[in-house]
């Protein structure tokens, strides 16, 4: 017997324990295979990222044509999502195979391929920078020709109120014209009865100016008519500018029936005679109104429409208007001002003057007479100012002899030229149609 033999020795028990532990390596071939799938799974995913940028591209393309900028951003930021991802594979590639040595043919078409794919993302760059650049270059034409339009819009509506005036002026030139190609010199009817035209024109001219902008200010028309009326009833809600209409003749004619028009002047170039009435009526007839201020603005025309626009114009009012009392101080100070509302102010100024003017130019004198508020309408002194209703009207009270047609407030005076009426304007209160106020 060996020594130690039977029981087993402690090299025994190590040599089994080495046994059972036996290390198996891979083989070449297993080894080839995994390199070959990591290689596969890449270029899948290479091939793959290349198919998402081209659909990404076309999609760019198309977003240009036509031109839409929300489109084309989207496209471009998938466009630059699958370059960073084809620019990781690349990275990805370099670091698992650094120099690729083609070991077979088919390895060697790979590197090709990849090379191809490499040199086709290259040109995709080129032209995605070049498509940026478009953009940018687009979106700066763009916000050019933007601020072009905002240019155009400005100068459109600067070249639109320089229009108007210069339209506003030429209309003036044009009446004038008219005016002095029918007047002979000869004082008459007819041309008294064609200056109370002008005078009702100029009043409907100016209320409605003054409406409009105390609309547009955000003024409230009903409660501003309510003060001038406080008793009047509207068939419609339009028929309230008629109350400024009464509010500008009031203020415009207090004081006609006097020679002096109520206001004091130098007594030395105060008219003393109807001639000489008619002589100044004569002169000014073809003077531009804002001129003749502007020349004189003391002279007896310029005073009185200081005087008036003052009466009209109460500080409140302009300052609802405006927002400021611009116009109102340059009148106080003796100033008139060349803007569009005081232009057809004094307009309406120089036709209410040459009235008072040929009133005095008769001998004997033209009687004036007004209209008090709830008179029985009469077709002989007065005139619906509100034509296409009057007949309707009439008719109504024509069916119930109980239903008078009243007087709501006049808006014009009356007038009698030698013994022939020119009838007064006035709106009417029509109690079987209007039971309320409006």
């Amino acid at each position: 017997m060996l020594p130690g033999g039977g029981g087993g020795g402690p090299r025994d028990v190590q040599n089994r324990e080495n046994n059972s532990q036996k290390v198996h390596p891979l083989s070449l071939e297993e080894t080839m295979n995994d390199g070959q799938s990591s290689m596969d799974a890449l270029i899948s995913e290479i091939f793959n990222n290349v198919s998402s940028l081209k659909t990404a591209y076309m999609q760019l393309q198309a977003a240009h044509t036509p031109y839409e900028p929300e489109k084309i951003q989207t496209a471009d930021k998938l466009v630059i999502k699958e370059l960073m991802k084809l620019s990781e594979l690349k990275h990805t590639y370099r670091e698992r195979y650094p120099k690729p040595t083609p070991s077979s043919p088919e390895d060697a078409r790979l590197v090709v391929e990849i090379h191809e794919q490499q040199s086709l993302l290259k040109t995709y760059e080129v032209m995605v920078k070049k498509f940026q650049s478009q953009i940018q270059n687009s979106d700066s034409e763009i916000r050019q020709l933007e601020q072009q339009i905002q240019d155009a819009q400005k100068k459109k509506i600067r070249l639109e109120k320089k229009f108007r005036q210069k339209e506003m002026f030429s209309q003036d030139s044009k009446e004038i014209e008219n005016d002095d190609s029918c007047f002979d010199g000869k004082l008459t009817f007819s041309l008294y009865f064609s200056t109370v035209n002008s005078v009702q024109k100029g009043i409907h001219d100016f209320s409605n100016a003054l409406v409009k902008i105390m609309r547009e200010a955000g003024c409230d028309i009903k409660a501003a008519a309510k003060i001038i009326q406080p008793t009047a009833g509207y068939t419609q809600n339009s028929h309230r500018k008629y109350a400024f209409h009464s509010y500008v003749c009031l203020k415009m004619l207090l004081g006609f029936q006097e020679e002096s028009f109520l206001f004091q002047h130098d007594p030395s170039i105060r008219p003393s005679s109807s001639q000489d009435f008619f002589s100044q009526y004569k002169t000014i007839r073809t003077l531009d109104p804002l001129d003749m201020v502007s020349r004189n603005p003391i002279s007896a025309f310029g005073t009185f429409c200081k005087m008036k626009y003052i009466s009209v114009m109460h500080p409140k009012l302009e300052e609802s208007m405006f927002g400021h009392l611009d116009q109102l101080e340059v009148v106080m100070s003796g100033g008139h001002p060349r803007t569009p509302f005081y232009l057809s102010f004094v307009k309406l100024a120089k036709q209410v003057w040459m009235l008072h003017r040929l009133t005095y130019s008769f001998d004997p004198k033209v009687e004036i007479f007004q209209v008090r508020k709830g008179t029985e309408f009469s077709e002989a002194y007065m005139e619906n100012v509100v034509q296409h209703e009057v007949m309707e009207a009439q008719a109504d009270a024509n069916a119930d002899a109980s239903k008078k047609l009243t007087v709501a407030f006049m808006t014009m005076p009356g007038f009698v030229v030698k013994g022939t009426i020119i009838k007064s304007l006035v709106y009417l209160n029509n109690d079987a149609k209007c039971p309320k106020n409006i």
